[in-house]
């Protein structure tokens, strides 16, 4: 990307600090999930450790995570919990053998390493394309680190630059028509009604719940704006991740990865 040190350590004018890590060269596979494997390599690479309890995230780009801890777990002998955050990411730590566990057991968590459908300049996220942004936020908030790993598509000055599929906004079956009713009203723009492809009826997440897309028409403080959603009746959460990631791992289409950090 323009103006980014492919070799070294640079920042930016928002403070977040960057790095990138020249990687070997593209597969035949496509560039976009050429790169999903790249970040989620790096990520495991340089934060995975012995003895941790890792959180694991949900989508396509986790798949390539998992696949490299458990390579790691058998070469290394390392010793690893994992805690799911969907049925998706409890079925990808069963299919490769490593250990499952959830947060009555351990509460605290290490690592987090999740996706993200968007990142700004400060490391804020959408996430929760692939319905699962409740849990996604309970793991990563109960997590001492939380890194994410995304492809070059995801990268974004603002929110809603790249991404254009709407904010989730998980809710209780019965608010669904308030709760929107409400958000257009505060904030403008058009929400929809996330509905099932090989269902019929709307999607229903992990905990029964409904998912509304908000399809927002301009830029917003988002820490604000996350809180009041939150503060409707009958949602449970939003794809808002605000301040919560530490790093982001970025794959490119030049087979680089691109890590950016926000200070704390």
């Amino acid at each position: 990307l323009p103006g980014r040190s492919q070799f070294g350590a640079g920042s930016t004018s928002t403070g977040v600090r960057e790095t990138n890590i020249v990687c070997p060269g593209p597969s035949a596979m496509s560039k976009a999930e050429e790169a999903k494997k790249l970040a989620g390599r790096a990520a495991v690479e340089n934060h995975v450790r012995n003895n941790q309890v890792l959180g694991i995230g949900s989508g396509s780009t986790i798949v390539h995570a998992v696949q490299r801890i458990a390579e790691r777990v058998e070469q290394e002998n390392l010793k690893l919990v994992c805690i799911p955050t969907s049925f998706q990411a409890r079925q990808l730590i069963l299919q490769y053998g490593l250990t499952l566990s959830d947060l009555d057991r351990h509460p605290e968590i290490d690592l987090a390493i999740d996706g993200a459908d968007e990142v700004d300049a400060d490391l804020n996220l959408i996430k929760g394309g692939g319905g699962c942004l409740t849990q996604e936020k309970i793991v990563a908030g109960n997590a001492s680190r939380f890194i994410v790993i995304a492809d070059f598509r995801k990268d974004s000055k603002n929110l809603g630059d790249q991404w254009h599929k709407g904010i989730p906004i998980e809710v209780i079956p019965m608010a669904y028509v308030p709760v929107s009713r409400t958000v257009t009203q505060k904030f403008g723009g058009v929400i929809e009604l996330r509905m099932a492809v090989n269902k019929a009826g709307p999607v229903v997440t992990d905990n029964g719940n409904f998912i509304l897309d908000w399809k927002f028409d301009r830029v917003h403080k988002w820490s604000e704006v996350n809180i009041a959603i939150k503060m409707i009746p009958g949602v449970v959460d939003t794809g808002l991740f605000i301040n919560m990631a530490e790093r982001v791992y970025f794959g490119m289409q030049d087979g680089s990865v691109n890590m950016r950090e926000k200070p704390f």
